[in-house]
């Protein structure tokens, strides 16, 4: 009922994705004969088979809506498998799993939990049915989801009725009454087998009710076994167990308790309630005498609490943390402990936010908003390892494979959001979104997938007047940044100028002459008239506004360039007395100010600006606003580790994927910085030390295949791979 025809590009650019043709499917999708489709529904589906041999490999392929947890011969393999549902409007993503190292010869036993989201989310758009397609194939044996596997509705799974997530969740609080069913046992879920037979839904794999199926592009979930938290605290007044997690964490709780039937325990962590919105909970319903638990739908926050009734005593709780596969690698360390603690929660507060997705909060929303993802693309670089560029290239992708036909994109997608919000969407395709992507990485290979779609957003969606410039076009909700005095039309334009600036260079790339020519030819309108339109005297000010000068929109004339230097004396006066900028854009008034060479000023406005968040000594991470409120944990905040990296140590790149690179430091009043970087040919290494004569100290480590210039006070040197002891 939701689906909606796509243009013919995205549909192609998304079936490059698959990697496996639709004749090549013989499993089935099936359910519990008694599933009614409800939201929150969880199934348990058993499989025996016998094999004569065990294969050296066996790779299944398994798709659900919306989430499963895999077990082989009773042993965990798949903790939470499966993306949340659209990798355009019309597909869902599927699993490859090996599944040969856990076979074994003779009887063998599958079973899989999985859960039913059924609704949709600001990042998930549900199928309608709650189906399981397993499919495994070699030349020996075939193991195929089909009408001879057992399948059962969970009756112990229901949903909590009282303080619901909010509206953007498509996940529900889960509550499981232990009286109905097994619990879950040492990780396996307990009880006796399914006797029913399940039901096939779709007989073809590919069907009109779950798309196109994508293979997975991003890995699997990291997980780790139970853990004991840091400390545990009883507050007898309110029967609570407060146990703090080493840092936001996404976890799921675990509990042992001895009990009387019918006891409610709740779950929940201290980020539960955002302003008025709820997050995601835990309620376990007891049964008599001993038992244990684990709520297996994730949940965030410092502290796990659980609210004890009595009639329950605690034998033992735990947690397990799961997310993406990937490290922070990234490491900043300077002779000022407030940057040190600043980059460290800002790196935590990259990874809380990455799962399915990049993500604007983990508790929230869980919704990949664009704007915040473009910060994320640029921290990326300066914090975690490699394997995590494979969660931006998964966005880009979903990104245009969800534009309307008209060429209007929009975010948070996948979901039920289908609002565009014009600023965030130049952001994305240009300068500091796709293109910075795709420049630090070194591969533009989606790039020629991905062209069409930006090429019609620009210049189809997007019209110029004579001068070329664009008007405020209002969207969806034409919202710049958070707080006031935003000048949105001049902010506008220069997102607009930068997504220009971008796709000039990837219409040369794939070597599209006309457009280049004509994309040129924009620009240099916009470059020609940018003052004459804009420039008041003592900054830059939109005709029709008729508030201050917006600092933000200083910042972006001084990045996109439109600025000359001429203009920085006057625009330095304004980012001196104004502070209009919320996280998401004070990167850029931080950039503005580096490239103006007022580091050391860019670095006492921002120690102003988040001297509230970082006065919480109990936080690991940034928060979306520039005081409590909000959300606690938004990465778009987390744009001081770019500036760290790129700026005060001045590691940048000069070619692709870093193959060649600056360390040009602008140490900004700091005398002593260490920072590295992960790229794809190994790891950057810098360890600045500034003398008392004013030369440079520097140990370098420079990949070997790369080229580092290191830049200070007019002189330069350049360094091949290898380790470097330097003094300039």
């Amino acid at each position: 009922m939701y689906l909606r025809k796509l243009s013919h590009f995205i549909i192609l650019s998304f079936l490059l994705l698959s990697s496996a043709k639709a004749q090549g499917w013989k499993g089935q999708w099936i359910e519990a004969p008694q599933c009614q489709e409800r939201p929150n529904t969880w199934q348990r589906f058993t499989h025996d088979f016998t094999l004569s041999t065990k294969p050296t490999s066996l790779k299944a392929r398994i798709a659900v809506d919306s989430k499963y947890w895999l077990w082989l011969n009773n042993r965990l393999i798949i903790f939470e498998g499966q993306l949340k549902r659209g990798p355009s409007p019309t597909s869902t993503y599927y699993d490859i799993v090996e599944l040969a190292p856990y076979l074994r010869k003779g009887a063998n036993h599958l079973q899989i939990l999985t859960c039913y989201f059924g609704k949709d989310g600001f990042s998930h758009i549900s199928s309608g049915h709650a189906g399981l397609l397993f499919d495994a194939q070699n030349n020996s044996v075939d193991i195929l989801s089909d009408s001879s596997w057992h399948a059962e509705v969970l009756d112990a799974y229901t949903t909590c009725d009282t303080e619901t997530p909010n509206y953007r969740l498509s996940e529900a609080s889960i509550r499981f009454d232990a009286r109905h069913a097994g619990t879950i046992i040492n990780g396996l879920p307990g009880g006796n087998a399914p006797t029913q037979r399940a039901k096939v839904i779709a007989s073809q794999a590919i069907n009109s009710i779950y798309g196109n199926l994508v293979s997975r592009p991003i890995p699997f979930w990291r997980f780790t076994s139970r853990k004991k938290y840091i400390w545990t605290k009883w507050d007898s007044v309110k029967r609570q167990l407060r146990c703090r997690l080493p840092y936001d964490a996404q976890v799921t709780p675990y509990l042992k308790v001895k009990a009387k039937a019918g006891k409610t325990i709740d779950m929940r962590t201290e980020d539960f309630k955002i302003g008025t919105q709820n997050s995601v909970r835990a309620e376990y319903i007891t049964r008599e005498g001993i038992q244990e638990y684990e709520s297996l739908g994730w949940i965030n926050g410092n502290e796990m609490i659980y609210t004890i009734p009595p009639g329950v005593k605690v034998i033992d709780v735990r947690y397990r943390e799961s997310g993406y596969d990937t490290d922070i690698v990234g490491e900043f360390n300077c002779n000022d402990p407030f940057w040190n603690e600043l980059w460290k929660r800002s790196a935590r507060t990259l990874y809380v936010n990455m799962r399915d997705t990049y993500f604007d909060c983990p508790d929230r929303e869980r919704a990949q908003w664009w704007g915040d993802v473009v910060n994320d693309i640029q921290e990326n670089f300066y914090v975690l390892s490699t394997t995590s560029w494979k969660i931006i290239d998964k966005g880009m992708r979903e990104l245009i494979a969800w534009q309307n036909p008209d060429g209007v994109i929009h975010a948070p997608i996948p979901g039920n959001y289908k609002q565009e919000l014009p600023c965030q969407m130049l952001m994305s395709v240009g300068w500091y979104g796709f293109y910075t992507h795709w420049y630090n990485s070194g591969n533009f290979s989606s790039l020629a997938d991905l062209y069409n779609g930006i090429h019609k957003y620009l210049h189809q969606v997007w019209q110029t007047d004579s001068n070329g410039f664009v008007p405020i076009r209002k969207g969806g909700w034409s919202w710049a940044d958070w707080g006031s005095n935003i000048d949105l039309e001049l902010i506008t334009n220069e997102w607009y100028y930068l997504a220009l600036k971008a796709e000039q260079e990837y219409a040369r790339i794939l070597g599209k002459s006309e457009d280049q020519a004509n994309i040129a030819r924009q620009i240099d309108k916009m470059v020609q008239g940018f003052d004459k339109r804009y420039w008041q005297g003592n900054g830059y000010k939109s005709p029709n506004f008729e508030g201050q000068y917006d600092d933000r929109a200083q910042a972006l004339a001084v990045v996109s360039g439109l600025a000359s230097k001429e203009r920085y004396p006057y625009l330095f006066k304004i980012f001196e007395t104004t502070h209009f900028s919320s996280p998401l854009l004070e990167l850029y008034v931080q950039e503005a100010l580096f490239r103006m060479g007022k580091g050391k000023e860019a670095l006492a406005r921002a120690r102003h600006l988040y001297s509230k968040m970082m006065s919480n000594p109990n936080a690991t991470t940034v928060y979306e606003l520039w005081e409590p409120g909000a959300s606690i944990n938004h990465a778009w905040a987390s744009g001081m580790t770019v500036i760290l990296g790129r700026e005060v140590c001045g590691i940048k790149p000069t070619s692709l994927g870093f193959k060649t690179f600056d360390i040009a430091p602008q140490l900004a009043g700091l005398t002593h910085v260490k920072t590295q970087v992960q790229i794809k040919y190994g790891t950057i290494s810098v360890d600045l030390s500034l003398q008392k004569s004013g030369h440079l100290k520097a140990q370098v480590v420079v990949p070997r295949g790369t080229t580092a210039t290191v830049k200070w006070n007019g002189k330069q040197l350049q360094l091949h791979g290898g380790r470097h002891s330097v003094k300039l």
